[in-house]
């Protein structure tokens, strides 16, 4: 069956490939863009992005799923950013299938990806102590397929342009290095714990952040071909979320994209559409935990000040002259899971018997269940995406990315500018890359939404590397950048040297 598999990724990959090459004689840029409500219509539904299961019967603002189509005469490519914490790939598969039949673009040349607002109904089974809520699972993949039909029939003649520029305010490591004497105890009983998200402010027992942070705002912006009037905005940044609470909400993402839809303004009877896409932030949130904790901050606030700079760079975006070329490529990867051994695997199956057909109250009983899907679950096929789009690539992953795995993609891409989509066409978890694996943590505990084997984060920057390059036609550039400083080699090379971790990582 794998081989079977792979033959047929290949053969994807190839045809979208051949399907993109074009020049500017043959055809002009074609680009639609359009929203959808994906609030969920019925109340009260299972919230997502918590340790345990809660239900909400509140909407504190409406959730949307924003969608831009790309099309020249020999190819088309959609682009869908959905107002949802985390969506599996069987989830994005059934939507793509649905607008497929709609647009007759192919599947393998469409995009789904969540911003990762943790307010959001849940459409993933095991995500921690959530379960699916089934009514708002059969309602979503409809949703979006009827955003990405709306998007294709919005096509006209259009320009595209670009630019990044540094944001380093607005997002920070949040995993931070332990005191070295002072471990964490994990939820299995085990001291392992040697970095932490969200640390508290200024807080003696932690030293400093664990890694990187990927600072940079990135823009796609699309116009109609005469320059008069934007059809769409397409913005990454790696932020892993500022939320609200007490209801469903689209939390910063939506806010963000209000405002600069306001700045930017529409113009005639088709939309203009802006969308927030979630970047490398598995380790990053806008918090900085090593200044004094601001009482005053608000959702709104963060908002504002990152949309009033998001719309100053947009101001000086140029535009190319000539019809770029759009190209899309993917592959599927099979990964394993870090398996339960005997000694977790008999723990799991104590808490699990005493808990009974119950959902999880604790941290202990939300892991024992997760080892037991896990071990049910032994691996876990995963789509990877590049898309060109001139000069500029943007990779599409369906995991929470830590902020150094983004920026080594950067560092080695052969495009001009290149940004990254987490938790893109599924959800696969956290990848840590694997040193970090031995500094433990929350990100490291076997789940469903950290569960991939310890080497799965190198397997997914080499094959998209190996996208790009296929896609721009050169060669990757050499990795010349060692991204931790000397506080973080130093903790990460004691916590090899003890082996620590060992259980989590899968040994």
């Amino acid at each position: 069956m794998m081989r079977s598999v792979q033959r047929m990724t290949t053969s994807l990959i190839l045809l979208a490939g051949l399907l993109g090459l074009t020049t500017p004689a043959e055809c002009g840029l074609s680009a639609g863009a359009a929203t959808v409500d994906v609030t969920p219509p019925t109340l009260p539904a299972i919230q997502n992005g918590l340790f345990l299961e809660q239900n909400q019967d509140q909407v504190l603002d409406r959730l949307k799923a924003r969608c831009f189509v790309l099309q020249n005469d020999r190819a088309a490519i959609a682009i869908v950013v959905v107002d949802s914490c985390m969506i599996p790939r069987d989830v994005c598969q059934r939507a793509k299938l649905l607008a497929s039949k709609q647009t007759g673009i192919p599947v393998h040349q469409m995009l789904i990806a969540s911003t990762h607002t943790h307010s959001a109904p849940s459409v993933m089974n095991f995500c921690l102590g959530t379960r699916s809520d089934p009514n708002y699972e059969r309602f979503l993949p409809p949703k979006l397929a009827e955003g990405i039909a709306q998007a294709y029939a919005n096509l006209e003649p259009a320009r595209v342009g670009y630019t990044v520029i540094d944001a380093p305010e607005h997002t920070h490591c949040r995993r931070w290095l332990r005191q070295p004497d002072k471990p964490g105890v994990d939820p299995f009983g085990d001291k392992t714990v040697r970095a932490i998200m969200h640390p508290g402010y200024q807080n003696p027992e932690f030293t400093g952040p664990a890694g990187p942070a990927d600072t940079g705002l990135s823009l796609l912006s699309i116009q109609s071909a005469d320059g008069k009037r934007p059809i769409g905005l397409l913005a990454n940044y790696s932020m892993h979320y500022f939320g609200a609470r007490g209801g469903f909400s689209s939390d910063y993402y939506g806010k963000f994209c209000d405002l600069l839809e306001q700045k930017i303004g529409s113009q005639g009877e088709k939309p203009f559409v802006t969308a927030m896409s979630q970047g490398t932030s598995g380790d990053l949130q806008w918090m900085n935990y090593g200044a004094p904790r601001r009482t005053d901050y608000s959702i709104h606030q963060y908002s504002r000040e990152l949309a009033d700079l998001a719309w100053k760079a947009y101001q000086q975006i140029e535009y190319a002259s000539e019809e770029p070329k759009v190209m899309m490529a993917e592959s599927w990867l099979l990964i394993k899971r870090r398996l339960p051994n005997q000694a977790r695997q008999a723990w799991a199956d104590k808490l699990n018997q005493e808990r009974g057909e119950r959902r999880p109250r604790s941290k202990p009983e939300v892991y024992a269940e997760q080892a037991q899907w896990i071990k049910e679950h032994p691996q876990e096929q995963i789509v990877l995406q590049v898309i060109r789009i001139g000069d500029l690539g943007i990779t599409a992953i369906p995991n929470e990315v830590y902020g150094i795995t983004g920026l080594k993609l950067k560092a080695q891409s052969p495009f001009k500018q290149t940004f990254n989509m987490g938790l893109a066409n599924g959800a696969a978890g956290y990848i840590p890359p694997p040193e970090q694996h031995y500094l433990g943590g929350y990100t490291t505990w076997p789940a469903r939404t950290a569960g991939l084997e310890v080497q799965a984060e190198p397997q997914i920057v080499d094959k998209l590397l190996q996208l790009m390059e296929a896609l721009s036609g050169e060669k990757r550039k050499p990795l010349t950048t060692d991204f931790y400083n000397d506080e973080q080699r130093t903790a990460i090379e004691k916590a090899r040297a003890e082996d620590n971790n060992r259980v989590n990582r899968g040994e």
